[in-house]
């Protein structure tokens, strides 16, 4: 399918939200639930799979739907198109914290790979597959698990990232280690593989995990600094616990209760 071309805005700072300008005829595909508002010109559908293979036939609806229900996403996707006759606008909203990012599919050699739910919204053409990790110590400890989302064409897709986010380009043999959960995205030339931190001490104490996620060039990677897992952990240590009231955050004992101890323990942001 051809991809549409589409102009886009996105607005805010840290709770960002992305607005698509649609051409008569042009149709933005969005993660389901994803949508914030939209003009009354553009017709809402929610198809069975990524949106790219509606026209394939039910083989390709039930390949596309597979692939997504892999990654652990809805098997549904939502293509908002614009049956007007003139410009409308449909805005998609980031779903905690963080930046929204445009990748330009065609710029980046027409793939990019990026953690389960990351993706955020497209214009109609991108396809969204899987991507297996080669080795098996990448899919039991890299953090974002052995099936990662591919993204494949040569038109704008947006992906979500937490936090700040940090784009580092690798020269051929440049290795950067990462913290697992912070990795968002990463062009397919890129080496992935884990790392284990070196030191029991450093393991179990330092609250980094066990692992790191060794990066190695040439290729682009993105980084985020407030992965989601970090974020809802910090929120469920700082919850009232069952059976005891919660804690005050300047509490001594909070520190060193189970769930503190676990948490430093185990460390890092694997899921």
């Amino acid at each position: 399918m051809a991809m549409d071309v589409v102009d886009y805005e996105i607005r805010g700072s840290e709770m960002q939200f992305v607005e698509i300008e649609l051409d008569p005829g042009e149709a933005a595909v969005g993660e389901a639930g994803s949508m914030m508002f939209m003009d009354a010109g553009i017709a809402m559908d929610t198809v069975f799979g990524d949106g790219s293979r509606q026209q394939g036939g039910l083989l390709g609806k039930l390949m596309g739907a597979g692939k997504r229900l892999l990654t652990g996403e809805s098997l549904f996707t939502t293509v908002y198109t614009n049956t007007s006759q003139q410009k409308q606008r449909v805005a998609f909203a980031a779903p905690y914290p963080g930046k929204i990012l445009p990748m330009d599919l065609k710029q980046l050699g027409g793939t990019l790979i990026c953690q389960k739910d990351a993706f955020l919204c497209a214009a109609r053409g991108v396809s969204l597959g899987i991507a297996f990790q080669q080795k098996l110590s990448v899919g039991f400890f890299g953090g974002e698990g052995f099936i990662m989302q591919k993204l494949d064409g040569d038109g704008l897709a947006f992906v979500h990232a937490g936090g700040t986010v940090v784009r580092r380009e690798l020269q051929p043999g440049q290795t950067l280690l990462v913290d697992t959960g912070c990795v968002v995205a990463y062009t397919p030339d890129v080496s992935f593989e884990v790392q284990y931190v070196g030191k029991i001490k450093t393991a179990l104490f330092g609250g980094e995990g066990l692992f790191f996620a060794r990066m190695t060039g040439p290729g682009t990677v993105w980084l985020q600094s407030l992965p989601f897992s970090r974020l809802a952990s910090r929120v469920f240590a700082a919850a009232p616990q069952t059976g005891g009231g919660g804690r005050g955050e300047g509490s001594v004992l909070g520190g060193f209760g189970a769930g503190g101890l676990l948490g430093t323990v185990l460390g890092g942001d694997d899921e």
